[in-house]
């Protein structure tokens, strides 16, 4: 059997085709242009970074004697290993840039009000898991400069008033940055954002299926 005729066959078996038609053909607005693209390109960046993210972890330690040193192997010991990183870095940086553009879009274009302000709030949320993403990640490497960024990060959340400084204590599992605070980065940035960021993306593409795409600018 041909691999096009393999296909075929699926497609008569599972509908394949009939699926994505009522997902995916949707009508599109007047005005849109390229600068409506950033969210589709942040979603593409998400799922490079998972990608990459579990291929990262198969060789990553999570523990406070080895994490610095696993890093150090991925770069000298695994074939394409720094290629791997980089293009995790990268992607990551990429992201944070591409969500603000689409949040800023959706702002000026006022794209969040009624019937769209539960997209916003979906879309609000996916903004901050972004960041969170990029503060927990940044500990990881476990070298000096992710320590003290850390340790930065940290203390401007402990000088929030009332609950700051319970959180702050909270996130490091301690009164100071530690091989406790490593692994709880480590499980929030593998674990918990993971899921929440795939639950508001959910909410996030079923509005826009059930409402369409926002035109203009």
């Amino acid at each position: 059997m041909r691999v096009d005729g393999f296909f075929e066959y699926l497609n008569e078996k599972l509908g394949f085709t009939s699926r994505h038609r009522r997902v995916l053909d949707r009508p599109v607005p007047d005005g849109i242009s390229y600068l409506n693209c950033f969210g589709g390109i942040a979603f593409t960046l998400f799922i490079i970074l998972v990608l990459t993210g579990f291929l990262l972890a198969a060789q990553y330690t999570p523990t406070e004697t080895e994490a610095y040193r696993s890093v150090q192997r991925l770069h000298r010991e695994v074939p394409l290993g720094g290629v791997l990183r980089a293009v995790h870095y990268w992607a990551a940086n990429l992201m944070v840039v591409t969500v603000l553009l689409h949040m800023l879009r959706v702002f000026i274009t006022g794209s969040y009000k009624k019937p769209r302000e539960l997209t916003w709030v979906a879309g609000t949320m996916l903004f901050l898991l972004t960041f969170s993403f990029g503060f927990t990640g940044y500990l990881l490497p476990w070298d000096q400069k992710a320590y003290w960024a850390t340790v930065v990060g940290t203390n401007m959340l402990g000088s929030l008033p009332l609950l700051g400084e319970p959180l702050r204590t909270l996130l490091l599992g301690g009164a100071e940055v530690s091989g406790r605070t490593l692994l709880r980065f480590y499980s929030i940035h593998m674990l918990w954002l993971p899921v929440l960021t795939g639950l508001f993306l959910w909410v996030h593409f079923h509005m826009i299926r059930r409402l369409g795409i926002s035109g203009g600018m």
